[in-house]
């Protein structure tokens, strides 16, 4: 007997990777792509990429809330992750840049499942000086959202009148939020 993701894969002519990740039981695949190395995989949770010659594992998760931008160029799909610098800010993590030879629909899969983890997004000019951009992550699986800060220039959050500014006009966001 099939099991009713095998059906759907059928009945909707999707096909599997040739190598999954370990997802969760309550997770699946959406779409995959070749790499010149191995397999890219979107699952309803994450972005699962190649790992890195010399680091531990087959692959490197990044969940969707957790990529700060993602552009497919020049026959690549070019990630910037968020990186918790301390807790409630990020910055920008070392850009993954995977060449993809047949993207399938890969690269659009990213940018729905970014995009619509964003649920809130503002930037503002502080008046200390430089920008910071306020934001609300939905995380698959998880009630609520995930507010940041992310500094134009991470130095200007040790900055205490820009910190100050910065952490009020989060407040203010949420509360809008939650009125």
């Amino acid at each position: 007997m099939l099991n009713p993701k095998t059906v759907l894969d059928r009945l909707f002519r999707r096909d599997a990777p040739p190598v999954t990740p370990p997802l969760d039981n309550d997770d699946r695949v959406v779409a995959w792509a070749q790499t010149a190395e191995a397999v890219a995989v979107a699952s309803v949770r994450a972005l699962w990429l190649p790992a890195r010659k010399g680091t531990e594992g087959e692959w490197h998760r990044l969940g969707w809330a957790e990529i700060h931008k993602a552009v497919w160029k020049d026959g690549a799909l070019v990630v910037t992750p968020g990186v918790e610098i301390e807790p409630g800010v990020v910055a920008d993590g070392p850009v993954r840049r995977v060449r993809l030879p047949e993207p399938r629909d890969l690269p659009q899969e990213v940018r729905t499942r970014v995009t619509r983890s964003v649920a809130y997004t503002e930037h503002h000019t502080l008046r200390a000086g430089g920008g910071v951009r306020v934001l609300a992550r939905a995380v698959p699986g998880r009630d609520g959202l995930t507010w940041q800060l992310r500094f134009d220039d991470p130095a200007a959050r040790e900055v205490p009148a820009a910190r100050a500014e910065a952490e009020g006009l989060l407040a203010e966001a949420r509360a809008a939020r939650l009125s």
